[in-house]
């Protein structure tokens, strides 16, 4: 009989073509929900997964004849991977797919902020010619400090290469891992708070990156520095970063993850704590698109087929 892979969200066309050449049969439902999932795991051997699908250990026992899990992009704390193991699942995710994307939308987003083209764009469109308020800072000669140095951190790091900054990063869980850039020194992560003018965090979420950033993290940090963050919402306390905006003990921040990214789901506190960053001139806000590009959609498939065929020759 034949095998059969739920896909739950848009992919390329290249990815069901490759499954499909290798034996499967490809059910693409892009809007099915989770419940609809746990009703029919059943009957597939493969689950190709974005954000929505939260593989846990519920769904894995429903899922008897489930021989993979293939996430689409890096974050993985939406999967519980001891469990998998335990069940002979293989779980694959495919972080080198958007890296690359997640780096320029980082860099696009910093340059925006420090050229005011936001508010400058805006103003312009409404005929208001604001030449002096809309003087910009230059990154150059600025430090930078990269707070997890993965896939993500590293293709940053090679987009500063030529921007003439001092970059800083920090991995806790690495050993000599700058050694292939010379323009990028090994620190601490006090060392990165005390003299970062810019904090960029590409960071899984676990328990221990859970609000990492919060008050008292911000208050540790240079005077004025800014925020990138490209990794997961949660990393960073919301009130934290807005109250820290407010104050002006950050200048400025480039956000494309959130703690709640359904804003059709705010509570009234939610609704009035995310209008306040709204509000504010001196942030980039994106809908968490950084790793959302038309060559990241098939660079994640080719990954994922990349990985599959390797793990099926084993």
């Amino acid at each position: 009989m034949t095998k059969k892979v739920l896909i739950t969200d848009d992919v390329h066309p290249f990815l069901i073509e490759e499954l499909k050449g290798m034996g499967f049969s490809c059910v693409f439902k892009p809007q099915i929900s989770l419940k609809e999932v746990h009703q029919v795991i059943e009957n597939y051997s493969g689950l190709i997964i974005n954000s929505k699908i939260i593989v846990d250990k519920i769904l894995l026992d429903k899922a008897v004849q489930l021989e993979f899990v293939a996430r689409l992009g890096s974050g993985m704390e939406i999967v519980d991977k001891a469990y998998a193991r335990i069940k002979g699942v293989k779980v694959i995710s495919s972080p080198e797919g958007n890296r690359n994307a997640v780096a320029e939308q980082a860099l696009g987003m910093l340059l925006s902020l420090s050229n005011k083209l936001l508010i400058g764009d805006r103003e312009v469109r409404q005929k208001n010619w604001q030449r002096e308020k809309n003087r910009g800072f230059e990154i150059m000669g600025k430090t930078i400090g990269l707070i997890g140095f993965g896939h993500t951190g590293r293709s940053f790091a090679k987009k500063l290469a030529g921007m003439e900054m001092k970059v800083l990063a920090y991995d806790k869980y690495k050993e000599d891992y700058t050694h292939p850039f010379s323009f990028v020194h090994e620190s601490s992560l006090e060392e990165i708070q005390e003299k970062a003018d810019i904090l960029s965090f590409h960071l899984p979420l676990t328990e221990e990156t859970h609000h990492l950033v919060d008050t008292t993290f911000l208050q540790k940090c240079k005077n004025k520095a800014i925020i990138i963050n490209t990794s997961r919402g949660s990393v960073i306390d919301t009130r934290a970063i807005i109250e820290g905006l407010e104050s002006g003990k950050i200048s400025g921040a480039c956000l494309d993850v959130f703690e709640n990214e359904k804003p059709h789901t705010f509570s009234k506190e939610e609704h009035k704590l995310y209008d306040r960053l709204y509000a504010l001139d001196n942030v980039v806000l994106m809908p968490h698109v950084a790793g959302w590009t038309q060559e990241s959609k098939h660079r994640l498939a080719a990954v994922i087929i990349e990985k599959l065929k390797k793990s099926r020759a084993v």
